[in-house]
């Protein structure tokens, strides 16, 4: 009996029949070949979500218009017949484990950018209206120009359906093109295409019947809209995002995607950690009330739990997982099975998007192998039983260890703490954070499932690891906690930021971090969400607050810390901790200093590397590797895809 049964129920999309009620919304990966066409990088990408049990796939954003309409450096494309042949290898090989696929059609407009145009070519909207998030005056379309735009989705829908993909979705969120075109706040014409609702559905309605004449009435047409903008009354509200949704179903599209934001709102796209699981369900719950066509819906969905409950109660027909699938390609098999503790869930952290962003392919903090799958593909099981050990039980040993394992190595791992997790464990503690204890009860789950020898409250010494005769010893012990060297950091009242967040220590009603890195702020907001009296001051060196934070979740996290009452002091530097509180520089061009009460210091400053240490252990194994913090301080991303390209690449000849 399975366990999740409305989740892996059949369901219907037009004529297209799905196998379960898992959807991979379209997320941009980079993997594509610079032509456009899919490659074997993203075929291999989408196949194994497919095997790992999704019942349908909708594509990364897919071009549509080659001048124009650049969205990524490396997307996919349905521009030319050229495309076809990998659009089909594509739908064929995601078709052999009984998945659907729908190739999602995309414009920027004016979130695009020229820089990624051929010959830098100007961007295009439907009105010269800049965001800022891309700051680039677009040029404002003609009627005529527009119009062969419109053409272009045709002809990527007919493209599409010539390769063999199960249906299409066309991009009318996130604001990007078809977007522009719906929302009062973006468009501002006032030709046929602009003004009243009725005018501002005209461009995407034209578009939908033209695609509907060329691909006939059985292949599937969808649409992503976001439902609610968050640009107030603006923009499109929750009210006039079902009226769209409404629209569309009258006009004839199978099924409604429900999203929400555009680039000015992009925090709300997707999601941080913050965000509780569950998040904007009243939209999804708003449109499927409100129309009788089936209802796609993003919900910050990383449990299957969660999915089943959204379909039992109705809030949508089908769920969209997309970073959930990032994270854990086999999501949907290990659901099926009940299996839910062995998902590698998604952790919110954005590093996938932050990648994309800036260029690269698509990256995840939790899997190692997301956009390396082909490099990834078999395992080399040539251990034959010959001892390694792995000293330190952070995510990044735990990693190598698992690894080594499944190569056939006698592999031993040391934690000196009483459990495995490392730093990691201990900043899943603080507010806001409980995934990363998600991931850390996953992975350890998966030792405790493996060979691994696991010596827990155990300190390794070259004397200890030499007894085993290992012939390779893989350092992963992490950092060491920066203290600096100041007057009064022996005081009772400095405490250190793990101690905290393990709730050592008394804290009194007045309190300094120091240090505005990820710690640092997790430790400002915990200490907000236990005692709203507590008197907090974020003390940085430098002129950014949460500098190591990508930017995305900067938008969110700094309003926030403001929002709570967190006193943020930027370019202040600890110089001595006095029975009064603590003493700062300056670090402006004014310079000087500051005296600033409290009862309590608590120190987030980060942590150094500890490079001498391969040195302990050089004449104990033939190879001694040393990564992670204790070699470079990285993020868990760079530690955990450095940890298993080592013990995928130790004596593979």
């Amino acid at each position: 009996m399975v366990k999740f049964e409305k989740l892996f129920e059949k369901g219907k999309i037009g004529s297209v029949t799905l196998k379960n009620r898992i959807v991979m919304p379209p997320m941009g990966t980079g993997l594509a070949e610079m032509s456009g066409e899919a490659g074997e990088d993203i075929i291999r990408y989408y196949e194994e979500r497919a095997r790992g049990g999704c019942g349908l796939i909708i594509t990364e954003i897919t071009r549509i218009d080659e001048e124009n309409g650049w969205g990524l450096a490396r997307q996919l494309a349905a521009t030319k017949p050229g495309h076809v042949g990998g659009l089909q290898r594509l739908a064929d090989r995601v078709h052999t484990y009984g998945t659907k696929v729908f190739l999602q059609l995309h414009h920027p407009g004016r979130e695009g950018n020229s820089i990624l145009n051929p010959n830098n070519a100007k961007i295009v909207a439907p009105s010269a209206m800049t965001t800022p998030v891309c700051n680039e005056e677009p040029h404002e379309l003609s009627v005529e120009e527009a119009q062969a735009i419109q053409k272009e989705y045709i002809k990527g829908a007919l493209l599409g359906m010539s390769a063999g993909v199960d249906g299409v979705e066309l991009h009318a969120a996130h604001g990007y093109f078809l977007n522009q075109w719906l929302s009062p706040y973006s468009n501002r014409r006032t030709d046929q295409y602009g003004g009243s609702f009725e005018n501002r559905m005209r461009y995407v309605d034209e578009i939908i019947r033209g695609i509907r004449q060329a691909c006939g009435p059985r292949f599937p047409i969808g649409i992503r809209l976001s439902i609610e903008e968050y640009m107030g009354e603006e923009g499109i509200t929750k009210d006039e995002g079902v009226r769209i949704a409404k629209h569309m179903e009258e006009v004839g599209v199978d099924y409604i995607h429900v999203s929400c934001g555009i680039y000015e709102s992009g925090y709300q796209i997707i999601p941080m950690y913050s965000f509780p699981q569950g998040a904007r369900a009243d939209l999804a719950k708003a449109v499927k009330e409100a129309v009788n066509i089936p209802v796609v819906s993003i919900n910050v969905i990383k449990q299957p739990e969660l999915a089943e409950q959204f379909l039992e109660e109705g809030i949508c027909d089908f769920v969209a997982v997309g970073r959930g699938q990032l994270a854990d390609p086999e999501w949907g098999i290990k659901a099926k099975r009940g299996d839910t503790k062995s998902i590698r869930k998604c952790i919110g952290c954005n590093r996938c998007i932050d990648a994309v962003s800036r260029g690269r392919h698509l990256e995840c903090s939790v899997n190692p192998r997301l956009g390396f799958e082909v490099l990834y593909d078999r395992i080399q099981e040539n251990g034959d039983g010959r001892k390694v050990v792995v000293i330190g039980g952070g995510p990044a040993g735990m990693q190598t260890a698992l690894v080594l394992s499944k190569r056939g190595f006698d592999v031993t791992l040391f934690e000196k703490e009483e459990r495995l997790g490392g730093v990691f464990y201990i900043g899943g503690l603080g507010h806001g954070k409980e995934k990363l204890l998600w991931f850390i009860e996953t992975i350890t789950k998966e030792i405790e499932e493996s060979n691994v020898h696991v010596q827990l409250n155990t300190e390794a010494t070259p004397e200890l690891v030499r007894e085993l005769r290992p012939e390779a010893v893989f350092l992963c012990v992490g950092g060491k906690a920066i203290v600096p060297n100041i007057e009064g950091i022996d005081s009772d009242k400095v405490i250190m930021a793990e101690d905290y967040l393990q709730g050592r220590g008394e804290v009194g009603k007045k309190v300094a971090v120091i240090g505005s890195g990820a710690t640092g702020m997790e430790v400002a907001q915990t200490l907000k969400s236990q005692d709203k009296e507590h008197e907090v001051s974020l003390i940085e060196m430098t002129g950014t607050i949460g500098a190591s934070e990508i930017l995305r979740n900067r938008r969110v996290l700094i309003p926030t810390l403001q929002k709570i009452g967190i006193e943020l002091l930027p370019n202040h530097k600890l110089v001595s901790i006095t029975d009064r509180g603590i003493c700062t520089e300056l670090m402006t061009e004014e310079g000087g200093e500051q005296e600033i009460p409290c009862d309590t210091v608590i120190l987030a400053l980060g942590s150094r590397p500890q490079p001498d240490l391969i040195k302990d252990y050089e004449d104990v194994a033939e190879d001694v590797r040393l990564y992670g913090d204790a070699a470079q301080v990285k993020t868990i991303l760079e530690s955990m895809r450095e940890a298993y390209a080592n013990a995928w690449t130790y004596a593979v000849l």
